[in-house]
């Protein structure tokens, strides 16, 4: 009953007054009030980014020492973890270990809901020992609600490994103190519906996980001013972009910008090493490497 009362004390477990007579309501005001609602989440997020800086300068000097960077999470926290990490490699042709995502239950949990996994603390740790946490990698634990076990138990497993511990929640400050490195608390106030958090939690989850991969991928020099220049070109639309890059920052055109991205091996950035310091393909690479990877050190501001 104690433990009851508690969550009942959460933001996120309060009724929302602007939705209180959602079901009488047309399908247009129930759009309106959703709408209304997750327009707040910006604001939330905002007033987090001290946090975020802190976040994503432990995520910078992991990787560049040969870490990485895990989110654990369960449910939708979970789904959202991986999904951010999955798209970090085909975004910015990133190892696939630079950003990993466990979530309770396992890959079948991605597909649907397997709720009772976030209460097993057991398997927070094997779950972690399978990827091999180590010293030196930055775990950040994602549980809207601040209370989920497999999270709080994944965390204080990283700490004992001399992970760093980061702590995602969606209210103003966890139920269960817990020991980590850095807190984010970021409250999003009520959900529309009563204790969804895959609404406006969701939201500011996914708002944040792109804010960190992002940030952290621009720090290690895969972006050149907001340009995808880090691309691997794996398909026709990224063929495409790539060759647009290409053009942009050489003055080639469409085709000799395709040619120039063959002759690179399908990567951008190396194609445009090749075309200003006028190389083969190894010298670039050897080249961008001698810059930790920045193009602007390079080829200078475009």
């Amino acid at each position: 009953m104690a433990e009851r009362l508690i969550r009942s004390s959460l933001a996120t477990e309060q009724q929302n007054p602007s939705s209180m007579d959602l079901d009488s309501k047309s399908v247009a005001e129930i759009l309106e009030i959703i709408n209304r609602e997750d327009s707040t989440v910006s604001e939330a997020v905002r007033k987090v980014l001290p946090q975020l800086e802190e976040v994503v300068n432990l995520a910078v000097d992991a990787i560049r020492g040969g870490h990485h960077v895990i989110y654990v999470g369960a449910g939708t926290s979970g789904r959202l973890g991986v999904l951010d990490a999955a798209e970090c490699p085909p975004t910015f042709s990133a190892p696939p270990d630079f950003f990993q995502g466990v979530i309770a239950g396992g890959e079948e949990a991605l597909r649907q809901s397997i709720e009772g996994a976030e209460d097993k603390p057991e398997d927070a740790e094997r779950d972690l020992k399978s990827i091999g946490v180590r010293e030196g990698d930055v775990v950040i634990g994602i549980a809207s609600s601040g209370t989920t076990t497999y999270v709080l138990h994944a965390l204080q497993y990283a700490k004992t490994k001399g992970s760093s511990t980061v702590f995602l929640i969606c209210n103003p400050s966890p139920l269960v103190e817990i020991d980590v490195d850095v807190l984010i608390a970021v409250d999003v106030g009520q959900e529309v519906i009563t204790g969804s958090t895959r609404m406006k939690s969701g939201t500011a989850t996914k708002m944040i996980l792109n804010m960190i991969s992002t940030a952290t991928m621009v720090r290690l020099g895969k972006v050149y001013g907001n340009l995808m220049v880090d691309l691997k070109a794996v398909n026709e639309k990224l063929v495409d972009r790539g060759n647009r890059i290409i053009s942009q920052l050489t003055g080639l055109d469409y085709d000799s910008a395709n040619n120039l991205l063959m002759d690179a091996g399908k990567e951008v950035k190396t194609a445009i090493v090749m075309h200003h310091q006028k190389c083969d393909y190894d010298t670039a690479r050897q080249t961008l490497d001698d810059n930790d990877g920045f193009l602007r050190f390079v080829i200078g501001t475009k």
